[in-house]
């Protein structure tokens, strides 16, 4: 699904990923783990589009295709999905209005009728049970007046109704209690099929707790430095990130 290939990444001259390679198959769950600044943000938004950062060498491939050659809104119809560390409020615009509009235009986009009011709310419905989200949440405007822990439900209950085929999650569990980050987990898991792929950031293992990735990826200067399966997630837990610099010997200076 996602092939990314020495990928080097800088912003106003500063190289924030270097020499970055992924690969990502359908149905898979990766976690990117690692401190502030060694460039996880920047891989969530460089995938969805944002205009930045500049990319100095290496290829993105998406369903593949070159996903360099596609706007961040071809993207997005293209069914790639981020969840914002700090989620915008969009005041006056209500959450059905916003869904439903950008449901069509995903629909639009590959030939399909737009979804009439009745078959909106059905699938409204359905999706609320599905991540067990309170239909309070979606009767108000986007995220305006929403708590931390409301805002990131609210990410999950959006990628529920569009149903991407890669989603992005970064750091959803900053900030969250523990009420909120299993409902987060929750959604993600029972989204989870052969036909769709997860990418979660994180600094912690807890998240991990809820969400069982295949692969865990550590991000240290701007490159993975190791991977494994959950059990690197509670070695890091044990041991702290000093110990993978260590091993990886990367500079402290980082």
């Amino acid at each position: 699904m996602l092939d990314i290939q020495n990928l080097k990444v800088s912003i106003e001259g500063k190289t924030i990923l270097k020499n970055f390679n992924l690969k990502v198959n359908k149905g898979e769950v990766h976690a990117i783990m690692g401190p502030n600044g060694t460039g996880k943000s920047t891989l969530a938004s460089v995938i969805a589009g944002r205009e930045m950062f500049d990319v100095d060498e290496g290829s993105i491939t998406y369903m593949g295709q070159d996903l360099f050659e596609m706007e961040p809104e071809i993207r997005a119809r293209e069914g790639i999905f981020l969840g914002f560390q700090y989620p915008v409020e969009i005041p006056g615009v209500s959450m059905a209005n916003f869904l439903r509009t950008a449901i069509n235009e995903r629909r639009k986009y590959h030939d399909l009728e737009p979804l009439s009011g009745a078959e909106f709310l059905k699938l409204m419905q359905q999706k609320q049970k599905m991540v067990d989200i309170h239909s309070k949440l979606t009767k108000r405007s986007v995220n305006e007046g929403f708590s931390g822990g409301e805002k990131k439900k609210n990410e999950i209950f959006q990628m529920a109704m569009l149903e991407p085929r890669l989603s992005i999650l970064d750091e959803t569990d900053s900030g969250l209690d523990i009420d909120a980050l299993k409902v987060v987990a929750n959604g993600v898991n029972n989204l989870r099929s052969p036909e769709n792929s997860t990418i979660v950031i994180t600094h912690y293992q807890r998240l991990l707790e809820y969400i069982i990735p295949d692969y865990v990826h550590v991000l240290f200067d701007g490159r993975i430095v190791k991977s494994g399966g959950k059990e690197l997630a509670i070695q890091l837990e044990e041991k702290g990130y000093e110990w993978i610099r260590k091993e990886a010997g990367v500079e402290e200076a980082m």
